[in-house]
């Protein structure tokens, strides 16, 4: 049967006869007027999970999570303040709803349908999906995804302690703002959940002002599987740097009372809690889910006659606040009004074209105070003695480091963080000094989990911040990629370009690390990076591209909010030599701090037409090693280094291999889903051609002298050129 309907009919006919289910009476500061302006908005929501079922089964609508036994978070949202950011579970429109209920000129009811029919003038994801949020009550867009807006919360709320120590210049939330994320029981589970609140804790043992508030809905089942009876609070109540709160969600004064009370410590106190609140879920888990095919009838029905409208009904008449007839009306007249709506609602035009659909994956540029650079004294004061260093050559590791001196230097709102980036500098030496240059709120050593950097950059960078954070190796991004493709990556997407998290990720990664790591730390493949939308990844070869490309990603970060990874190549780091032993031939003097490479503009050495070597990283290195040697060998070529892997820089390549005869490209990652698939591609579908690849086998790296095994080498290059243009090796 149709468990909606169900409840539907149970709240007109219990409401009618004033059959409302026992429970303690009203309590707490919550007034009679606000009260029923709480209960108007789980009314709401609860009718408008009726309609978007109506409008799905007629085929007006699309996939919807509803809130249906959620309505208590109705009372959490004024407990808040509208300018408290809130990452909302999806099962909190009554959270949305009455939030709005404190912004004037909001129309909830025919925003969220519009949203029901992903309709184009939907003003939170422009038609992109049924999704919560609304940039003008500070709510960011949510998919349906576990727990992975936790570690992002946590870093919205270290923003707001750091703003108060230093406001960037598009400082979003307050100073005396609080953070508030919600998830489900079953979600708390995840590894995501666990590391964000151990990351919490951790932040305020260290008494590192973090105000952030976990809300936990609590309606003792993921789906089909039961939470066990107790966990919840038996894995948190005691968790360390972390405050427990526990609340009725069934009655809205308990919650309105105990959300204010854990709303208050997290505010004045500036350390993180967690409130537990009770709930039950309706109608299933979501879509065509039936509860009754996995429970007993008699514990669905148990939940349905525990329906917190009912207890709201019954608490609002024991308050004297609105009579069981009265809250029947509101119903009814709520259930009226979203039918006219409806109506009017499914007439509304909805995106047609791939570029309407793609049209906020790339955010619109935002004006940035302009910047003349550090003064000459500020860069004397930094670099000390390292300015004289500058006039003469050096390894790549150095001139990052100095690169990022530079940013920093003329960027206040620039943080770095990671693992080892501030005492030790790095595993590899980059980013040392920075901490003594900058401090430790600027350079920041944060505990040993990938979730929780780049959650601590998100947060960041939706307050105002240029956050560069650090994955130590390549490898380790795997451990939180989602954070990029289902948080970074999408958040102007699903807001309609309203939110937006830029940042700059540097990656040390790539292979030829003699004797060190095997594939743990040399990680061959950039595939996971590569067919994210709308991230650009940025790869150099040598030092003084890698500072002049650097100071592009925090403009393309500053200026036009773009997610950006940096990916350094391990093995180039100290490199100085190109040709023979201490040539000194592939160390570069670093540029001028105005200096930049375009996005998009790539590398070229040499103007020969027989052949054109594609390439970028590591196998640039190795095909100026074969450049050389072919040139000896009569052949006449260029060296094209892409230094920007995505977007494929498709003209300036066409522009740079013009003329020659033909391409051969040179990719250190796997064949199999590499940068050399696609340049192939590309060059096939432009008419461009022939073209050879050398790729790396699909294959992980081993430690040890074989390490370069599966990988090419200079001698491949070579000999792959010499017959494709016909000469002898």
């Amino acid at each position: 049967m149709d468990r909606a309907q169900i409840v539907h009919e149970n709240f007109l006919r219990r409401t009618a006869e004033a059959d409302l289910p026992p429970g303690p009476g009203p309590t707490g500061v919550l007034k009679n007027a606000q009260a029923v302006r709480l209960f108007r908005a789980q009314v709401l929501s609860r009718q408008l999970d009726r309609i978007s079922r109506e409008m799905q089964k007629a085929g007006e609508g699309f996939y919807t999570i509803g809130s249906s036994g959620h309505e208590g978070m109705a009372a959490v949202a004024h407990a808040l303040r509208p300018t408290d950011i809130a990452f909302l579970h999806y099962r909190d429109a009554a959270f949305q709803i009455a939030r709005a209920d404190q912004v004037p000129g909001q129309n909830m009811a025919w925003d969220m349908l519009l949203s029901f029919a992903c309709a184009s003038q939907d003003p939170i994801s422009g038609g992109r999906h049924k999704v919560l949020g609304s940039r003008a009550l500070m709510i960011p867009p949510q998919t349906s995804t576990i727990a992975s807006h936790l570690p992002k919360a946590v870093g919205a709320a270290f923003s707001i302690g750091a703003c108060r120590r230093r406001a960037p210049e598009h400082q979003m939330l307050p100073t005396d703002a609080i953070a508030m994320c919600s998830f489900g029981d079953a979600s708390l589970n995840h590894s995501t959940a666990q590391g964000a609140i151990n990351t919490a804790g951790w932040t305020a043992v260290q008494a590192t002002p973090l105000p952030l508030l976990f809300v936990c809905e609590d309606n003792g089942i993921g789906i089909s599987t039961k939470t066990p009876t107790g966990w919840v609070e038996a894995s948190m109540r005691h968790r360390a740097g972390l405050r427990y709160f526990r609340a009725n969600g069934l009655d809205l004064y308990d919650t309105y009372a105990v959300a204010q009370e854990a709303a208050h410590y997290v505010r004045t106190q500036r350390k993180p809690a967690f409130l537990h609140l009770g709930a039950v879920r309706l109608y299933g888990h979501a879509g065509a889910d039936v509860a009754t095919s996995y429970l007993p009838k008699a514990e669905v029905e148990a939940d349905e006659a525990n329906d917190p409208l009912l207890h709201s009904a019954r608490l609002l008449a024991e308050a004297g606040a609105l009579t069981p007839e009265a809250a029947r009306r509101v119903y009814e007249e709520t259930g009226a009004r979203l039918t006219r709506l409806r109506a009017e609602v499914v007439t509304c035009p909805h995106l047609k074209t791939a570029c309407d659909v793609m049209a906020s994956l790339i955010p619109s540029k935002r004006p940035c105070r302009p910047t003349n650079g550090p003064t000459p004294a500020a860069r004397g004061q930094a670099f000390g003695a390292d300015l004289k260093a500058m006039e003469q050559p050096q390894p790549m590791s150095r001139l990052i480091n100095w690169a990022l001196t530079d940013l920093m230097l003329t960027h206040p709102e620039i943080t770095l963080m990671g693992e080892d980036v501030g005492l030790k500098g790095g595993v590899y030496g980059v980013t040392q000094k920075l901490q003594t240059r900058f401090g430790k709120d600027r350079v920041i050593d944060t505990l040993l989990d990938e979730q929780s950097i780049l959650g601590l950059a998100i947060g960041m960078g939706q307050n105002g911040f240029i956050p560069i954070p650090e994955i130590q190796f390549l490898a380790y991004l795997h451990n939180a990629e989602d954070q990029l493709r289902g948080e970074a990556a999408t958040l102007p997407f699903f807001s309609n370009g309203q939110f937006t998290n830029p940042m700059v990720l540097r990656i040390a990664g790539l292979g030829y690390q003699k004797g060190f790591g095997g594939h743990f730390h040399n990680d061959n493949s950039l595939a996971v990076l590569r067919d994210i939308p709308g991230v650009i990844i940025a790869c150099p070869s040598h030092g003084a591209d890698a500072a002049c490309m650097l100071r592009e990603c925090v403009r393309l970060a500053r200026e036009e909010q773009r997610v950006v990874v940096f990916i350094e190549p391990i093995a180039l780091y100290p490199m100085r030599d190109l040709h023979h032993d201490k040539d000194g031939a592939w160390m570069r003097t670093y540029p001028a701090p105005d200096r930049s490479i375009p996005l998009g503009e790539v590398g070229v050495t040499g103007d020969g037409t027989d052949l054109a070597i594609v390439t970028y990283g590591n196998g640039h290195y190795l095909s100026q090693q074969a450049h050389h040697r072919l040139e000896a060998n009569g052949i006449k070529s260029r060296v094209i280094d892409m230094r920007w892997l995505a977007p494929l820089p498709g003209d300036a390549l066409l522009k740079a291999t013009a003329g020659c005869g033909q391409i051969l490209i040179v990719d250190e990652c796997r064949r199999t889903g590499s940068q050399s698939e696609a340049l192939m591609a590309f060059f096939v579908e432009a008419g461009r051609g022939p073209a050879i690849r050398i790729a790396a086998e699909d294959s992980f790296i081993a430690t040890g002298p074989a390490y370069a095994a599966p990988l090419p080498s200079a001698d491949q290059i070579v000999a792959t050129a010499c017959a494709m243009t016909g000469h002898a090796p």
